[in-house]
């Protein structure tokens, strides 16, 4: 059957009706009323993405978005990993308070350098594991869910700190288990860039690398802190000085901290 311009005109207008005022009707499989074989009202090319975007598994279905130069080129390797590094510095510094907190109170639960550099070894393993995994698709947990727990564990790490004077056993074990909810937290930056691979790989690497400088960051300002106020006060700690004037204090305001955001972030949120 034929129909005229006018008559075809009318037709679009009201299938265009239906389309809004049905969306979740048509949604789903918008090719089968729309785009049938030799009856379709819509542009043949148009059928074909919706298909398209309908298959199960086809690589079409993912919005792919190339990071591009101000003069319009798309990024490199080593363009997208310069670029990521300082993308993972600025989520440490200035922006990733509840990291910063919970490298502290690893530091501060430190007694020689070899337990810090155990302590923060095995957070970054952690947390690199479950960024790389998440990053690329593997699972994808909630952030309601993440944000309050990685909450929690600031402040877990922090109490600890205030009833063990040397690092319990178990501490490498706790770390380890938090620094993989910090990676969950870090990967849902990556949720919604939708890089090709090319840039993918390179601009999780890259992130990575930035998020490192900026703990360590933390580490060297906080070791040179303390050795200039010990210089400065010159003595020695048989009477439990630093503990009692740095170690417990801080450890405090980081629990309360990290128990007030867990409660803010369940409740408030």
């Amino acid at each position: 059957m034929l129909y005229s311009p006018l008559q075809n005109h009318i037709l679009h207008v009201f299938f265009a009706l239906i389309l809004t005022a049905m969306p979740s009707a048509v949604s789903a499989h918008p090719e089968d009323e729309l785009c049938l074989p030799g009856e379709s009202f819509l542009d043949p090319a148009l059928c074909e993405e919706l298909m398209a975007l309908d298959r199960p598994g086809d690589n079409r279905s993912r919005i792919v978005t190339p990071l591009r130069a101000d003069s319009g080129e798309i990024l490199g390797v080593t363009e997208t990993l310069a670029t990521f590094i300082g993308e993972g510095l600025g989520h440490i510094l200035p922006g990733g308070l509840d990291h910063i907190l919970f490298v502290l109170a690893l530091f501060l639960s430190s007694t020689t350098l070899r337990s810090l550099i155990l302590q923060i070894s095995v957070f970054t393993l952690a947390h690199t594991i479950t960024l790389g995994l998440a990053a690329a698709g593997v699972f994808s947990p909630s952030a309601d869910i993440v944000e309050p727990l990685i909450a929690l564990s600031i402040a877990l790490v922090a109490i600890e700190n205030l009833f063990f004077k040397t690092l319990p056993r178990w501490r490498p074990i706790v770390i380890f288990l938090f620094g993989l909810l910090h990676g969950l937290g870090f990967a849902g930056f990556f949720s919604d860039l939708g890089l090709p691979e090319g840039q993918f790989w390179s601009a999780l690497i890259g992130f990575n690398i930035g998020v490192e400088i900026g703990q360590l960051s933390v580490v060297v300002l906080a070791v040179a802190l303390v050795n200039a106020w010990r210089s400065r006060n010159n003595f020695n700690d048989k009477d439990g000085v630093y503990r009692r004037f740095v170690v417990l204090p801080g450890s405090l305001l980081i629990s309360i901290t990290g128990a007030w955001w867990a409660m803010e972030r369940v409740f408030l949120n």
